[in-house]
């Protein structure tokens, strides 16, 4: 259950290109199996149930990412939670990434869609290790998730891992996973008003990648106003410009993770001297 939707997560299957996938159940019970298998439902509570489940899931995530966050601080893993719509473009965002970093610093994937193992092939092809997870209807990732499946990928020291969440600007938003920052990645093929439709999700994330901006002399978006929108909702916001397929911004977001890596992993340096 989410706090939007009220989506399951008794199908989420977690694998990494073995024929053995995990099962992550809400109760927090993980099992492996090497088959599917259908899981029956409970009717919906009612109101005031619904909204005490909702507080208890949020609050026993919340401890769960902490878990993950300290995890990945004991390994100077630098982790980044990539949001947004579908279709904005972060799986070839991230191939991109990868290429552009070229063997210089580690990098691992989890990669969450409601089914297929597209995604995650894609990111393997790079040299990159990945490991998918499937959501089945669930529409988000949460840090129970993120925890079973860095357990699998086990990212190596001082390494950049991204977790590319589910398509979609409204769940995923309530969720932490135990990440450094939100990334939000927004393709100019939407609508310069999107921060202001979604604006939980705007104002939880520390970046957004204005994606696809190649297209921009093709369409009739305006830039500008998206920006001052999202502005609007989250005055810190960061925005770079970027087209992954065409390159052009590329390197200011390289500089960004590269910078924002270092000053997140100097307390763990300093603390070890």
């Amino acid at each position: 259950m989410c706090t939007s939707c009220g989506c399951g997560s008794d199908e989420v299957r977690i694998e990494s290109g073995a024929h053995e996938h995990l099962h992550v159940h809400g109760d927090g019970t993980v099992h492996a199996h090497a088959h599917d298998h259908d899981h029956d439902h409970a009717p919906a509570a009612p109101q005031s149930r619904r909204v005490q489940l909702e507080r208890d899931i949020l609050a026993k995530n919340d401890r769960l990412a902490a878990d993950n966050r300290a995890a990945f601080a004991a390994s100077g893993v630098f982790a980044l939670n990539l949001v947004s719509s579908p279709g904005s473009g972060k799986t070839t965002l991230l191939v991109r990434t990868i290429e552009a970093l070229n063997g210089r610093v580690p990098v691992a994937v989890i990669e969450g869609d409601q089914q297929t193992s597209l995604d995650a092939d894609r990111i393997r092809a790079t040299g990159a290790r990945a490991v998918q997870v499937n959501t089945g209807s669930g529409c988000h990732l949460d840090a129970l998730m993120v925890g079973e499946a860095a357990k699998r990928l086990a990212p190596l020291q001082e390494s950049l891992l991204f977790i590319e969440n589910v398509g979609n600007l409204v769940c995923p938003a309530a969720f932490d996973l135990g990440e450094a920052h939100k990334v939000l990645v927004l393709s100019v093929t939407e609508g310069e008003d999107k921060p202001l439709k979604y604006p939980d999700m705007f104002a939880a994330a520390d970046l957004m990648l204005l994606n696809k901006c190649d297209l921009l002399p093709y369409l009739d978006f305006d830039a500008a106003r998206c920006e001052a929108n999202a502005r609007r909702i989250n005055p810190a916001i960061r925005v770079l410009r970027v087209s992954a397929t065409k390159g052009e911004g590329m390197d200011a977001w390289i500089d960004w993770l590269v910078r924002e890596a270092h000053q997140a992993r100097r307390p763990l340096l300093m603390a070890h001297r």
